[in-house]
């Protein structure tokens, strides 16, 4: 028996960076009924995720917040609602010397791979705190043109993380998102924050079942399959809506 259902957010549960839909965000209150709803995304808290998902959550009548855990930047941050608010419970935030070395490193490998545009929509590398995330056509960039990229350039991904981690060897490197790669403290990724889900609930990895796009390895959702949790690969968010849909069918 499942207790905690568990989701990658772009492209798992939004169309990357966009609000989450009517659909999904209704789907996922109804399914706190029956389980504990874990977000864990490359995604920063308050730019993406909270307005994105979490406030749509919040406007639904009867809802219970206190089941819903919020893991920004692949688990390297962890909020929980309590006393009317988002409160954050422990954060592995990396050094400016760390940031500076893993900006260096981004920059010297996308623009030896011509990956490095002339003109993004936004920054091309994002300080998130606990996380340093590249994004090649810029962070404001449309999800169409981010598709249409990601479907150009699955090898030079590949590449892009191969050169970074050479660099890098210290550090954890994930491809994420449409566009993105997501760098961490070394041992912080989405295994370590399903970790920390496990010892604030009490559950085992048994009673999880993860929902990604980036579950193949090299992805910054693989480490929550090579842990040893239940997972279902997703494309798109309608991919984890028809799921939902059958798990709540069968567990009302």
């Amino acid at each position: 028996m499942k207790k905690i259902l568990a989701f990658d957010s772009d492209d798992t549960i939004v169309v990357s960076k966009m609000a989450a839909t009517e659909r999904m965000a209704a789907l996922l209150a109804e399914a706190m009924r029956y389980y504990d709803i874990c977000i864990i995304s490359g995604t920063g808290f308050d730019e993406t995720i909270y307005p994105n998902t979490v406030r749509q959550i919040e406007q639904i009548d009867g809802v219970d917040l206190s089941r819903l855990h919020i893991m920004p930047t692949c688990g390297t941050r962890y909020y929980r609602y309590h006393d009317g608010e988002w409160k954050l419970q422990y954060q592995e935030d990396l050094t400016e010397e760390q940031k500076q070395r893993i900006f260096a490193a981004i920059e010297t490998s996308a623009k030896q791979l011509d990956m490095w545009v002339a003109n993004p929509a936004g920054e091309i590398i994002e300080d998130r705190l606990s996380q340093v995330t590249y994004s090649a056509l810029g962070q404001q960039a449309t999800a169409a043109d981010k598709y249409a990229w990601a479907e150009a350039n699955v090898e030079k991904r590949r590449q892009l993380n191969e050169a970074v981690k050479a660099l890098l060897p210290e550090f954890e490197v994930r491809t994420a998102g449409t566009t993105s790669l997501d760098i961490t403290k070394p041992g912080v990724d989405k295994a370590y924050g399903m970790q920390k889900l496990l010892e604030a609930t009490g559950c085992t990895k048994e009673e999880v079942l993860f929902f990604g796009d980036k579950l193949e390895e090299g992805g910054n959702d693989f480490p929550v399959k090579h842990m040893g949790v239940d997972c279902i690969a997703v494309n798109r968010w309608e991919d984890t809506a028809y799921a939902l849909e059958g798990i709540i069918a069968v567990s009302k």
